[in-house]
């Protein structure tokens, strides 16, 4: 399936695309795709529902807004230089475990919503990613093998970050991941049946027409099962988080030129099978 969320940030309504490209009106099964829709089963009673017909058709007007379509994690975990050529390009050894940190679950916005440059930036910096959902709880897994059973699904991600912010202004990466908008994701949430393997996916991003980066999962130094089981070793993952599991090569810190965006430029970011994103950037 692929599951949706349609209309004014903040009231948006959930709705899944069907085979045939349709929208379907979920909302008498779910009050939204949130930690509570997957914690009870939802995912399972929906599918019940789009089997068995008894979604209506949807027909938004023209011009209706796209939101994310999780409501707003619990967390979001972000994992760095979790792909070996990004981490060749900027400078940065090989991990030996994952790179891990947190970004403000308020970042979230739609996949067409406007990002904005935070005042004073001069370094804002793209990041296309794959997004993952947890469906079920994650605590202590015994292995990887057990994460793909406790992931909802799939979604393109954008990571956005403020290397400035990230890399001088303090330790902690923080302060350069979790300014107002930073986390573009959709437009679809796609469930594991319907991706296959999640380490064969094509990711690609462009600036104003210009491609930027081009990569495959294939290249992640921690695959989504182990970063699931890794992350379940030192911290619960709980239904509607996301993680955030890395960036190819591309990005305009490892450019020659790094040709950081400003107000005005263009993103578009998609991974094979999860869809397109489209951002304009706008001063805060």
């Amino acid at each position: 399936m692929r599951l949706t969320r349609l209309g004014p940030r903040g009231a948006e309504q959930p709705a899944v695309l069907d085979d045939g490209g349709r929208l379907l009106d979920a909302s008498g099964v779910a009050d939204d795709f949130d930690g509570a829709f997957f914690a009870s089963g939802g995912v399972g009673r929906l599918r019940d529902a789009l089997r068995e017909g008894r979604l209506p058709r949807l027909d938004p007007p023209a011009g209706t807004r796209t939101g994310a379509p999780v409501a707003r994690p619990g967390k979001i975990v972000c994992i760095g230089l979790n792909y070996r050529d990004h981490a060749a390009e900027t400078g940065a050894a090989i991990p030996e475990r994952p790179v891990v940190f947190l970004k403000d679950p308020g970042t979230v916005v739609g996949p067409y919503d406007e990002v904005l440059v935070p005042r004073g930036s001069t370094r804002t910096d793209w990041e296309v990613e794959l997004g993952v959902v947890i469906g079920s709880r994650a605590r202590y897994l015994d292995s990887p093998e057990q994460a793909h059973a406790l992931i909802a699904g799939y979604a393109v991600s954008h990571d956005v970050s403020e290397r400035e912010f990230q890399l001088e202004r303090s330790p902690q990466w923080d302060l350069g991941k979790s300014c107002e908008t930073f986390n573009p994701l959709g437009p679809w949430l796609v469930t594991p049946d319907e991706v296959g393997d999640p380490q064969a996916l094509g990711l690609r991003l462009s600036v104003n027409g210009r491609r930027r980066q081009e990569g495959s999962t294939s290249d992640m130094v921690f695959d989504v099962a182990h970063l699931i089981w890794y992350l379940s070793r030192h911290m619960v993952l709980e239904p509607g988080d996301l993680v955030n599991t890395g960036t190819p090569a591309g990005v305009a810190l490892g450019l020659p030129d790094t040709p950081y965006l400003r107000a005005g430029d263009t993103v578009e970011l998609g991974i094979d099978g999860l869809g397109v994103q489209r951002q304009t950037f706008v001063p805060a």
